[in-house]
């Protein structure tokens, strides 16, 4: 995903520095947390310039490449929906005409994204070029709700297919959606759904160019515990959904800014237990 970045971080520090007019103002995330809040967001002043920008001959290829280009690129969104688009909630049926169409900015909006995955090797999905299929879901925890953007590859070609709208409840991750929700927002909880050791991996504070790995107890935990994202999370779905198992990967990836969290989860006896961070 991190593939065509170098280039719009070129043009938005364009515009941050040089190209931004007088009176305009840009976000930038909270210096004293781990990640940036889910209401932080990116200035509308950018988005012109991005819908500038060329459009990689490899974009196909791989879905992150596209839906980076895809969320940031206003002409190349347009093309790349199939209309009159399908938008079901349910037993009702909208349809969606290209004039009706408002510009989805997806994660663009916040300095970060999220996924999920089953275990790390599933994470080498996100590399492979022949996957045809993907969902970016909206996961919004105060309505219960996700919202399913469907892409299809089409003739060696990404489009959006329909939008869909289901009850976490029925999600492929429904279990630990139902436990993330509570262990980002209740400390208490959070605490009892720590392993006895948590493997820790992460930057020697002695060494700019060195990493660490260590255990930590739930009694050390405050000094390494991340401010997760606690209203909603995006997650990319790359083919066809697995049936939920016992363990779960949650990563948090900053957009151009190198930052990268992943938490490593276990389930016995119907619990979810932390067992691995590395940031």
């Amino acid at each position: 995903m991190k593939r065509y970045l170098v280039a719009i971080l070129c043009v938005l520090l364009f515009v941050a520095c040089g190209g931004r007019k007088a009176g305009s103002v840009v976000n930038t995330p909270p210096a004293d947390t781990i990640v940036a809040t889910p209401e932080t967001t990116v200035v509308d002043s950018v988005e012109d310039p991005l819908s500038n920008l060329p459009v990689p001959k490899a974009l196909d290829d791989l879905f992150d490449d596209f839906i980076f280009n895809f969320a940031a690129n206003k002409k190349l969104q347009r093309e790349r929906i199939l209309f009159p688009l399908k938008k079901i909630n349910g037993d009702k049926v909208e349809i969606i005409e290209k004039g009706q169409w408002k510009i989805e900015r997806y994660f663009m909006r916040q300095q970060y994204y999220t996924l999920l995955f089953d275990n790390e090797k599933q994470m080498e999905i996100v590399q492979d070029t022949s996957v045809n299929h993907a969902v970016v879901e909206m996961i919004y925890f105060n309505t219960g709700a996700i919202i399913q953007h469907i892409f299809d590859r089409l003739r060696g070609v990404w489009m959006l297919t329909s939008i869909e709208t289901i009850p976490i409840v029925k999600s492929s991750n429904a279990s630990f959606l139902e436990f993330y929700a509570r262990f980002s927002t209740d400390t208490e909880f959070q605490m009892e759904s720590l392993s006895e050791t948590i493997h820790f991996e992460g930057p020697d504070p002695d060494d700019d160019f060195a990493r660490m790995e260590g255990e930590i107890s739930p009694d050390t935990w405050e000094a390494f515990a991340p401010e997760l994202p606690k209203k909603m999370l995006f997650n990319i779905i790359y083919g066809k959904p697995h049936q939920e198992g016992n363990r779960k990967v949650f990563v948090l990836r900053g957009i151009a800014n190198g930052m990268e969290l992943e938490m490593v989860f276990r389930r016995k006896d119907d619990q979810w237990k932390l067992t691995k961070l590395t940031t």
